[in-house]
């Protein structure tokens, strides 16, 4: 292959653009691959064409050489529980849209028609040689996983989350470990790795209930709310104790809730708020137009002020709290409000004069700085 036809997939390869239409593409094409975190789709996508360039680069035959990559994206779906044709779907889409992409890539080398033409038999052989690797790798997955008692209970645990198929019976709920009369803590995280989730899952046990990758992620069903001191890098969100019927509802929240939780374990009902603003970006834009209008979001000082509204806001209103988060003098956090009053129409005083109700409007006001400040810190 030419020194120019690689150096030009090695940019495909590297092109972070290249790896997000593949992925677009596969996620638009199959709604089970569309279920799981887009990140853990780029994970996998990026990794097989660093992978595909290796390969092409040494010049091995099709068959031969390392497809690692392939076999543990097919062995993480099946772990997943992605069906065989979800995953092919998303494949096969993936595959079209990096073949379109390297050619617009190749035509704009000095390669005559000849060699580019070469160039996309080749690659074409070689993704088809990745595929049937990602196919290996997710029957060799799927044939371990149904000899265990745990992929059985991973199966009810998404018959119960997901409203897709019928509900399990109490025989199965049994076999699970789970009674159809208990309530139970829907637990979901944000991790993806299969690897890593065996180690939450382990982590988790000592709560009781059942756990297992539903839609990508890491979740289950826990007897007692779990809870640890320690800081680490997972986020779980953790719902009231519910009836199994009711968890098709619950967990959708749950799942939601993670857009707007940090790190650490958080209660469904302590993020309420946060998770249903967030349903409503549109919503948000509006409202921190209107209410912010005359502020500059370029403006130091514009931002200053905000942010110490928001503060102020979260700190319940209280100067001398609000002035120590900020290690600033109350009569500063005072002037800032008072600049802001003058600026917009957002009075924070103790007594505003809207004829509306003050929870509302602080509510509103409180949503409209955070838009304002997030969108003003991107420029």
């Amino acid at each position: 292959m030419s020194e120019v036809i690689l150096r030009a997939l090695a940019v495909v390869a590297a092109d972070d653009r290249v790896v997000a239409r593949v992925t677009n593409a596969a996620r638009a094409h199959s709604p089970e691959v569309a279920r799981l975190p887009e990140a853990e789709n780029r994970r996998h996508i990026a990794t097989l064409l660093a992978e595909g360039i290796a390969h092409l680069e040494r010049g091995d035959a099709h068959e031969e050489g390392e497809f690692t990559a392939a076999q543990a994206l097919g062995a993480d779906r099946a772990a997943q529980g992605v069906s065989i044709g979800g995953l092919l779907r998303g494949v096969h889409a993936g595959r079209t849209e990096l073949i379109r992409a390297s050619v617009e890539l190749a035509r704009g080398t000095d390669a005559d028609d000849a060699t580019i033409l070469d160039f996309i038999v080749d690659l074409d052989h070689y993704v088809g040689a990745v595929e049937r690797h990602i196919i290996s790798g997710y029957h060799t997955a799927e044939l371990q996983l149904s000899r265990t008692a745990r992929d059985l209970n991973t199966q009810v645990l998404r018959r119960l989350l997901v409203p897709d198929g019928d509900f399990p019976d109490a025989a199965e709920l049994g076999r699970a470990g789970l009674r159809p009369a208990e309530h139970y803590h829907c637990v979901v995280s944000d991790v993806t790795d299969p690897g890593r989730a065996r180690a939450l899952e382990a982590r988790l046990q000592p709560f009781g209930g059942v756990y297992g990758l539903v839609e990508g992620r890491l979740a289950g069903l826990a007897q007692q709310p779990p809870s640890w001191s320690d800081e680490d890098e997972v986020q779980l969100v953790v719902a009231p104790a519910t009836a199994l019927t009711a968890l098709r509802e619950i967990y959708p929240m749950c799942v939601r809730a993670l857009a707007v939780a940090a790190t650490g374990v958080h209660r469904l009902t302590d993020l309420a708020g946060e998770t249903a603003l967030a349903a409503y970006p549109a919503l948000a834009a509006t409202l921190a137009a209107e209410l912010m209008r005359p502020l500059d979001e370029k403006s130091g000082f514009h931002q200053e002020i905000a942010a110490t509204a928001l503060c102020y806001l979260d700190h319940g209103r209280r100067l001398t709290a609000t002035a120590t988060a900020l290690h600033i003098h109350a009569n500063t956090v005072r002037y800032r409000l008072d600049r802001l009053a003058e600026l917009t129409e957002i009075d924070l005083s103790e007594t505003p004069h809207t004829g509306r109700s003050n929870v509302l409007t602080t509510l509103h006001t409180w949503w409209a700085l955070r838009t304002w400040l997030a969108g003003a810190t991107a420029c």
